[in-house]
C-alpha cells in the first residue's frame, strides 16, 4: 500500500462529512466520496475530497471504504461493489448492522471495521467505539483503522459485544444531554427567564460543567458536593431528583435502550 492512503466515503451527509472535514488537514490520507446530492459534494470540495460518480467508482479508488449510508442501504451497496473490494477494507459507520453481516454481504473478499460514531463528531467532539475483531485485518490495515477518526473525537476501541451498551451511553447520549438541558431551561423560563437568556446560560452550564470535569482531578461525586453546601439550595434540588427516583430512571433509561439496540440488531 502506498505511504499515502485514499479514503473513499459512500455517503456524505452529516457524520460523513464530519469526518471528511476531520481527515482533510492530514497529509498521508486521500480523499475520494459520492453521495446521491451533488450539493453535499460540492460543499466538500474545500476539504480536499475529489467527488467522484458512484460507489463503485468509490470502491476501486480507495484503501479504505466507508460506508456513511442509511442501514437500510447497506445491503444493496455491499452486494454492489463486492468485486472491487479485494485488498481493501470497508469501515461501516452503519448503526445496528453487525461484522459477519457486513462480511456475509461481501462475501467475505476484505476485512470489515465496524465503527458506531456520535453526532458530537459534527463539532469535532465526537465519542467512536472501533471494533478491530476481523482477523483478515492486516496490522497496518488495523492501526490506521484505530486511529482514522482520532480527528473528530475520541476512540475507543471495544468488542463488538460491547457496542449495544456503547450506543446506550455513547451513541444515545447526546439525547438524553439535551433532554436534561431542555428541562432546566424549562425550570429557568418557569421562573422568569426568558427563553433566549434561558437557553444560553444552561448551554454554558452544560460546556462549562463538561470542561470542568473533563480538566479536574475531583471525582464527579467531589465536584458536585462543592456546589452542596449544608442546608443550601442545592441539596433542595437534589433531594428532590432523589425523592423522584430520577438517578433510577436515568440507569434504567440506558438499560432498555441498550436492550433495544440488541433487538434491532
Amino acid at each position: 500500500m502506498n505511504s499515502i492512503a485514499t479514503v473513499g466515503f459512500i455517503g456524505t451527509g452529516n457524520m460523513g462529512s464530519a469526518m471528511i472535514k476531520g481527515l482533510s488537514t492530514r497529509d498521508d490520507v486521500a480523499l475520494v466520496g459520492t453521495d446521491l446530492s451533488r450539493d453535499n459534494l460540492d460543499a466538500l470540495a474545500p476539504y480536499r475530497l475529489e467527488a467522484l460518480d458512484s460507489a463503485m467508482d468509490v470502491a476501486q479508488r480507495a484503501d479504505y471504504v466507508v460506508l456513511a449510508i442509511k442501514p437500510q442501504d447497506a445491503k444493496t451497496i455491499c452486494k454492489d461493489i463486492a468485486m472491487a473490494l479485494e485488498g481493501k477494507c470497508l469501515v461501516s459507520i452503519c448503526a445496528g448492522i453487525r461484522q459477519d453481516k457486513l462480511s456475509k454481504w461481501i462475501d467475505g473478499i476484505c476485512p470489515v471495521v465496524r465503527v458506531m460514531p456520535n453526532t458530537p463528531a459534527m463539532v469535532g467532539a465526537g465519542v467512536f467505539a472501533v471494533c478491530l475483531e476481523d482477523d483478515k485485518l492486516s496490522e497496518e490495515q488495523r492501526a490506521f483503522a484505530a486511529e482514522l477518526f482520532t480527528d473528530v473525537g475520541d476512540v475507543h476501541i471495544l468488542p463488538e459485544k460491547l457496542f449495544d451498551a456503547f450506543t446506550a451511553v455513547a451513541g444515545s447520549g447526546p439525547a438524553y444531554v439535551f433532554y436534561f438541558m431542555e428541562a432546566v431551561i424549562e425550570g429557568a423560563v418557569t421562573l422568569g427567564l426568558t427563553r433566549p437568556q434561558a437557553t444560553r446560560i444552561v448551554q454554558k452550564l452544560f460546556s462549562g460543567s463538561a470542561k470542568l470535569a473533563a480538566e479536574s482531578d475531583f471525582h464527579l461525586s467531589q465536584l458536585r458536593e462543592m456546589v452542596t453546601s449544608p442546608a443550601g439550595t442545592t441539596i433542595e434540588a437534589t433531594n428532590v431528583f432523589d425523592q423522584l427516583s430520577v438517578r433510577g430512571a436515568i440507569v434504567e433509561g440506558v438499560r432498555a435502550c441498550c436492550q433495544r439496540s440488541k433487538e434491532l440488531g
